[in-house]
């Protein structure tokens, strides 16, 4: 009985060493295939752009849009009435203060001018013989007192006569860039009516209004940056000249006026512009392209590079809540959440998701620059 009792224990003992070693036997099995089924499903890199992160000095800005104006601008015109013998200028010409660009017919009026210079010479001979027989007791006090009014009332006529005949000619009233015409020889032009215009364009004025919040902020002599889209990448500058002296009670916003170099007269009045006044001292951001954030409901983040522990390891991303600041252009203010030197993806964060391994390639990826003019302050 000893005997065959000890023979079914081992029995049952190496039955259930083959169990154990069956399943010891399956469960490394299964491991090696579902090692080889995530091996095959793992993700793949995928290929994005990167940038480091870094402080930026901004200069705080007060935006607005504004309207330029000329210094001096008029829509030059006659005095009086005549019919146009000559137009002496080319359209959108420079003129200089003084110059004649339209002459009126004054035939009549020099020919009236002629007789009145006879008259006003034969009066003034008329006087002077006069006074010398007054001085000789020769005539009375009454008789040089009339040669006297006859001489001054016609030299008084002359030179009325002459001053129409000036009016005639229609001269720059300053120097300035002429419009278009339409004036031509032959043509009969009313007192008033539109020659051409005439505008001063250098220095030129940049009218724009800011929120009354704003005023305390605003002063005379501010540097202001304009930029406008018929000249992209260029800025002008130049300063606050003038600040209304009231508030808009409709809008609560007041008027401030800047005064822009423009030696090479390309900006023109009536313009479009975006201004910008200097405002504060400078103020240092870690900046990154707004390319790298992902703007969602439940906050904005970007993508962390963190490098592999071993060299030959693909790095991997880590997704960052970001808290931002102002932005300029294409770059924008990160105020939490970031350091310095950090690298972080710029674009492909569509793709991504923590710990996505991925490939850098900077060929093709943002540029970096921004505008001068800041677009919010």
């Amino acid at each position: 009985m000893k005997n065959v009792m000890r023979r079914r224990l081992v029995i049952v003992l190496v039955s259930m060493g083959v169990v154990l070693g069956a399943v010891v036997a399956w469960n490394h099995i299964k491991a090696h295939f579902i090692a080889q089924f995530m091996a095959k499903n793992a993700s793949m890199p995928q290929t994005v752009s990167t940038a480091v992160v870094h402080y930026s000095t901004w200069q705080p800005h007060i935006t607005s849009v504004g309207s330029l104006r000329a210094v001096h601008g008029v829509e030059v015109s006659p005095q009086v009435a005549g019919m146009v013998v000559s137009v002496d200028f080319t359209s959108g010409s420079y003129a200089h203060a003084g110059q004649a660009l339209v002459h009126l017919n004054d035939t009549p009026e020099v020919a009236q001018l002629r007789s009145l210079q006879a008259t006003a010479h034969y009066d003034w001979l008329t006087y002077q013989r006069d006074v010398s027989q007054y001085k000789a007791q020769a005539i009375g006090k009454a008789v040089l007192d009339a040669a006297t009014a006859n001489w001054k009332s016609a030299e008084a006529q002359r030179k009325a006569e002459a001053a129409l005949i000036a009016e005639l000619t229609i001269r720059a009233p300053f120097n300035g860039r002429l419009g278009i015409t339409t004036v031509n020889p032959g043509q009969y032009l009313q007192a008033g009516a539109a020659v051409t215009a005439l505008e001063s364009l250098d220095p030129i004025y940049v009218d724009f209004k800011l929120p009354q919040i704003d005023l305390s902020r605003v002063r005379v002599g501010q540097t202001v940056h304009v930029t406008t889209s018929a000249f992209p990448g260029s800025v002008f500058t130049g300063r606050v000249t003038s600040i209304d002296s009231e508030v808009d009670p409709a809008t609560r916003n007041f008027e401030a006026e800047a005064t822009i170099a423009n030696p090479q007269r390309r900006l023109m009045p009536g313009m479009f512009v975006d201004a910008a006044v200097q405002s504060g001292a400078p103020r240092h951001y870690l900046t990154l392209p707004q390319t790298a954030i992902s703007y969602n409901p439940y906050g904005d983040t970007v993508f962390v590079v963190k490098r592999g522990a071993k060299s030959a390891a693909k790095p991997t991303v880590r997704q960052v809540f970001v808290t931002l600041g102002p932005t300029r252009g294409d770059q924008v203010a990160v105020l939490k959440g970031l350091s310095a030197g950090e690298q972080i993806v710029t674009s492909g964060e569509m793709k991504l998701k923590n710990g996505t391994p991925i490939t850098v390639s900077n060929s093709v990826r943002p540029h970096g620059k921004f505008r001068a003019v800041a677009q919010n302050r």
